[in-house]
C-alpha cells in the first residue's frame, strides 16, 4: 500500500488510535449501553406523567376574555364617517402617515405554554439527543469493519451494510420526532394568535385542547418507539456479531 499511497506514519497513528476509541466506545455501547437505556425507557413509559388517562389533566387554560361587542348605533353613521374620511384624503387635507405591523397585545400578559407538556417534552428530547449520537458511533464502527471490495465472499459485508442502512434509518426517524415537537409549538402558537385576533370564535379555543391531547399521546408513541428502537438494534447486531466483526470467514482485513 505505502507504493501506491504515502501515508504520514503520524497522522496513521493517530486515525488507529481514533479507530481503537470507536470501536471500544460502539462496543461498550451495544453490550451494555443499548439494554440499560431500553430498561430505562420501559420504566419511564409506567410513570404517571406519561399515563394520564383523563386528557383534561393536561389542559391549560387560555387567559383571554371575550371582550364584550360593540354595538353600532347607526349603521348608515358609520358608513358616512367612512366616505367622509374618503374624501379627506382625495383633497389632500389629510397629511400622509407611516402605518407599521399591528400589534396585538395579550391583555393578561405573555400567553403561556401548556406546562405539562413542556415538561414533558423536555424530558423526552434529550433521549432523542442521545439515541441520535449513540446510533451515529455505532454506525462508524460497523462502516470502519467493512473490509475492501473483493469479489466473491460478501454475504458478511451485506450484513455489515444491512446494520449500517438500519442505523441510518433509526437516526432519521428519531430526527422526525425533533421536527414533530418544532411543529407542536409552531402550530399552537398559530392558533393562540387567531384566539387573541377572533377571541368569539370558540372553534379556535377547542382546536388548542385538541392539540395539546395530540401531542400528549404522540410523546408517549415517541418514547415507546425509542425504547422499540433500543431492543431492535441491540437484538440485531447482537445476533449478527459474529459477521459484523468478521465479515470474511478467510481473513477480515482491516482498511489500512
Amino acid at each position: 500500500m505505502s507504493s501506491l499511497l504515502k501515508v504520514d506514519n503520524e497522522i496513521k497513528t493517530k486515525v488507529d488510535a481514533f479507530r481503537e476509541r470507536i470501536t471500544a466506545e460502539a462496543e461498550d455501547l451495544v453490550a451494555n449501553f443499548f439494554p440499560k437505556k431500553l430498561l430505562e425507557l420501559d420504566h419511564f413509559l409506567k410513570e404517571p406523567i406519561i399515563n394520564i388517562v383523563e386528557l383534561k389533566e393536561i389542559h391549560s387554560d387560555i387567559n383571554l376574555t371575550v371582550p364584550d361587542p360593540i354595538l353600532l348605533s347607526n349603521l348608515h353613521d358609520g358608513l358616512d364617517s367612512q366616505n367622509a374620511k374618503k374624501r379627506k384624503l382625495e383633497d389632500g387635507d389629510v397629511e400622509d402617515k407611516v402605518t407599521g405591523t399591528k400589534v396585538f397585545v395579550m391583555p393578561g400578559g405573555m400567553m403561556k405554554s401548556n406546562g405539562n407538556l413542556v415538561d414533558l417534552i423536555e424530558k423526552v428530547k434529550p433521549e432523542i439527543r442521545t439515541l441520535i449520537e449513540k446510533c451515529n458511533t455505532v454506525k462508524m464502527w460497523v462502516q470502519l469493519l467493512i473490509p475492501r471490495i473483493e469479489d466473491g465472499n460478501n454475504f458478511g459485508v451485506s450484513i455489515q451494510e444491512e446494520t449500517v442502512a438500519e442505523l441510518r434509518t433509526v437516526e432519521g426517524e428519531a430526527a422526525s420526532y425533533l421536527d414533530q415537537i418544532s411543529r407542536y409549538y409552531i402550530t399552537r402558537a398559530k392558533l393562540v394568535s387567531k384566539i387573541a385576533k377572533y377571541p368569539h370564535v370558540e372553534d379556535y379555543r377547542r382546536t388548542v385542547t385538541e392539540i395539546d391531547e395530540k401531542e400528549y399521546i404522540s410523546l408517549k408513541i415517541i418514547v415507546s418507539e425509542l425504547r422499540n428502537q433500543y431492543v431492535a438494534l441491540h437484538d440485531m447486531i447482537l445476533k449478527n456479531i459474529e459477521k459484523i466483526k468478521r465479515p470474511r470467514s478467510s481473513n477480515a482485513e482491516a482498511l489500512y
